[in-house]
């Protein structure tokens, strides 16, 4: 592609300036769909920024221009297809419980709720590594434990209640 006679010093530009350009392409359809394209905050999106590494890695291994190509194709299909989903799901309630899970509360006023561990195959031991990142000192001040869609656990604690609509579209496997 860039050096035909040193094949080492032609694979050595080819990675750098096929990452470089994958990197900034990925960059230019962040600043046109916007910040949220890589938020993680839906399944959608989470897949969609694993989806994005591969496809950079992909371009930056290309070893012919159709293969880079195919490539920003690639990554150009997705993040219309995230601002094409993202709109379906504030269009439509429907659309919204097809596409998104729900999170799931772990933990309610200080007590465990074993049955949403074991559906969500949350251990006990991560529940608490969780419950020390967030600075939960005492679990009777626990308001809430949340796995997210996202799979990111939320902990709502302290000497206040919050507010309900925090936790309104929660699943409660307790009552």
């Amino acid at each position: 592609m860039f050096f035909i006679a040193d094949p080492v010093l032609d694979a050595v530009a080819r990675g750098f300036v096929l990452s470089v350009a994958a990197l900034l392409f990925v960059v230019f359809l962040i600043r046109v769909n916007g910040l949220r394209s890589l938020s993680k905050m839906t399944n959608f999106d989470f897949v969609m920024t694993i989806a994005m590494g591969s496809l950079v890695a992909g371009a930056a291994q290309a070893s012919e221009w159709t293969g880079v190509w195919q490539a920003l194709a690639a990554m150009t299909g997705l993040f219309v297809f995230q601002n094409l989903a993202a709109r379906l799901r504030r269009a439509s309630d429907t659309a919204e419980k097809l596409m998104q899970n729900e999170p799931v509360l772990l933990m309610k006023d200080g007590k465990i709720c074993h049955k949403a561990l074991a559906k969500t195959r949350v251990a006990e031991s991560d529940l608490y590594a969780k419950l020390r990142e967030a600075n939960a000192l005492d679990l009777s001040k626990v308001s809430a434990v949340v796995l997210e869609t996202t799979g990111d656990v939320s902990v709502l604690h302290g000497d206040t209640q919050p507010d309900k609509r925090l936790t309104q579209s929660v699943r409660d496997k307790t009552t």
